[in-house]
């Protein structure tokens, strides 16, 4: 795919990771669709990126709410590329001080980060499968955003760790059965980076998570999140497959 002049929808784009690829494909010179549920944020980073991007506020959980930001996405041309950024974070033991873990905020991850994902690939694909293929038969790109809690989840992460690792599940699945229309499948999932949630911890917290990567020893930059996207955009032959980028982090 080329980022160049194609039109991409970032689920999550007003801030942190999302932000950071909205920046990514405007810089390319593409079209970029913010999708976020926060109307300050999405506003002020569309307005910061000019003409090349615009905001729809929207919910990844609501079907018709999904439908009308497509459809305001589709007026600006052919959707070509979706990058799943929205998702929110949990901390809650299984069984802590105040007892079992909730079910309503285990439920409100899985909604959120999982079924939302689902459901904004699903509905993006079933658009992409009208484009006009390119020379390999491609009609769009989907990438989502997993975690390495996924695979390394830690105490309190249940909930968290459960929807990112249905993230990574989904990649080989999902790129099956898009294949038949050209629509590649691929994930990111990311380890410490410096978004908007670690930069509300004190600079203390943030100095000892920083020092837990093997190196290089710091936080990733959303920037570089951004970088693996474009990667996996412009690579006609990555399919099916989730990319850890975490500076080797393990979490204990």
């Amino acid at each position: 795919m080329r980022i160049k002049e194609s039109l991409t929808i970032i689920t999550g784009g007003g801030s942190g990771l999302g932000a950071a690829c909205a920046e990514m494909v405007v810089g390319e010179g593409g079209q970029a669709v913010i999708f976020d549920l926060d109307a300050d944020r999405g506003t002020t980073t569309a307005d910061a990126l000019g003409d090349g991007c615009q905001f729809a506020h929207m919910d990844v959980t609501d079907e018709s709410s999904v439908t009308d930001g497509l459809t305001i996405a589709k007026g600006r041309g052919a959707v070509r590329a979706l990058i799943n950024c929205a998702g929110v974070a949990s901390a809650a033991k299984t069984l802590g001080r105040d007892g079992a873990h909730t079910l309503e905020l285990f439920r409100k991850v899985q909604d959120i980060n999982l079924t939302g994902s689902f459901n904004v690939a699903r509905l993006v694909a079933a658009a992409m499968a009208d484009n006009v293929p390119d020379a390999d038969g491609e009609r769009g790109v989907i990438v989502n955003t997993a975690s390495v809690a996924a695979f390394d989840g830690q105490k309190g992460q249940a909930a968290y760790a459960a929807s990112k690792g249905g993230i990574a599940a989904l990649s080989l699945p999902m790129a099956r059965d898009l294949a038949s229309v050209g629509v590649r499948v691929n994930a990111v999932a990311p380890g410490l980076f410096l978004t908007p949630l670690l930069q509300g911890l004190p600079e203390a917290a943030q100095a000892a998570l920083a020092d837990q990567p093997l190196f290089p020893k710091r936080l990733g930059h959303p920037s570089e999140f951004a970088h693996v996207v474009k990667f996996i955009l412009e690579n006609p032959y990555m399919n099916g497959e989730v990319i850890r980028l975490d500076a080797g982090i393990r979490l204990p």
